[in-house]
């Protein structure tokens, strides 16, 4: 039988999106210039923290010696850049499956690291987590259809709201509730910010497809691999909570000028995975420290055609929608 874990990184790899909704928005450039563009700054802040760049290595996997590969060689991607990596859910090392498979600070002391854990495990166990990798801060996944379509998968969901309250009143790190693909509705976020919670990866359609993933692997449901809503429509949905909320993208996201895109939306900043994890399968270290470091370079070309020196400034940008996002009604029938 093979690990739940390694069948998640197969499926992810083999994964096409039929539609990236970033195709759909064409930014508008500016013709005079307004900036050098050495005064171009990346820097940005979320979680309780002052980042350098806009993007990140969102979480994607651990527990299993596969796993372990990967994180090691996005650890040290991570540590040359100088960006961020989240773990993958910690939930296998709390059941001690491949617990070194998660932090590789001793071999990267510059590391800067953040964990992530299921919204299905109780306060103790998120507790755990912390006291294990003591990350800068503690994401906390939602991913409700994922878990009904995996086989061995949760079938309890009544104690997610209390383990949410949990979480947000006994955690001592800043918290991040992720979506995992399928887009964050905003009645989720503002029940989230009721109890205290500032920052949200609103993760949408576009990218790793866990109902693909889970329907791959359990051979049925093909009908609903294209779950939930992409991550522009759900930037768009969010439009006005940009400004009081600490808003992250990720899901389909390919390379800066997707990023750009996103942060022009309101998010504060950008993470990828499997666009990250198609160049471990790839590339050496080397290489894609390069490649990550060309990315910020590109990062401040684009915002100086578009005029902005900050990322503040790109939320000014004027955009135009194309295809599927033109025609896009978002219709609410309740509070």
């Amino acid at each position: 039988m093979t690990n739940r874990k390694d069948d998640h990184i197969k499926y992810a790899l083999k994964y096409e999106a039929p539609y990236n909704s970033f195709d759909d928005l064409e930014l508008v450039q500016t013709s005079l210039p307004r900036y050098d563009l050495s005064e171009i700054d990346l820097s940005t802040h979320f979680a309780g923290q002052d980042w350098d760049f806009p993007f990140y290595i969102n979480a994607m996997t651990g527990g299993s010696k596969k796993a372990g590969a990967i994180n090691r060689k996005l650890a040290e991607v991570a540590a040359r850049t100088g960006i961020l990596m989240v773990t993958g859910s910690y939930s296998a090392a709390l059941k001690n499956d491949y617990p070194d498979s998660y932090d590789f600070r001793s071999d990267f002391p510059a590391l800067k690291l953040a964990a992530n854990i299921g919204l299905d495990k109780s306060i103790d166990l998120g507790q755990q987590t912390v006291t294990a990798l003591q990350p800068l801060f503690l994401q906390v996944h939602v991913n409700l259809m994922q878990e009904l379509l995996m086989p061995e998968g949760e079938r309890h969901f009544r104690a997610w709201k209390q383990h949410l309250k949990d979480y947000a009143q006994q955690i001592e790190v800043p918290l991040v509730l992720k979506e995992v693909g399928f887009g964050m509705d905003v009645k989720t976020i503002r029940y989230a910010k009721e109890l205290g919670l500032e920052t949200f990866d609103l993760s949408g359609r576009g990218g790793t497809s866990f109902a693909y993933i889970e329907n791959s692997r359990a051979g049925k449901r093909s009908y609903l691999n294209d779950w939930g809503q992409t991550t522009v429509q759900t930037l768009l949905s969010a439009q006005e909570l940009r400004d009081n909320t600490e808003l992250l993208a990720s899901g389909g996201v390919r390379h800066p000028l997707d990023i750009i895109k996103c942060l022009v939306l309101g998010a504060k900043a950008v993470g990828l995975s499997r666009t990250m994890l198609q160049l471990v399968e790839n590339h050496s270290a080397d290489t894609i420290v390069a490649i990550v470091n060309g990315w910020k370079e590109d990062l401040r070309l684009i915002m100086c055609a578009l005029g902005c020196r900050t990322l503040s400034e790109l939320k000014q940008v004027d955009y135009i929608l194309h295809g599927k996002l033109a025609q896009t009604k978002f219709v609410k029938q309740s509070k």
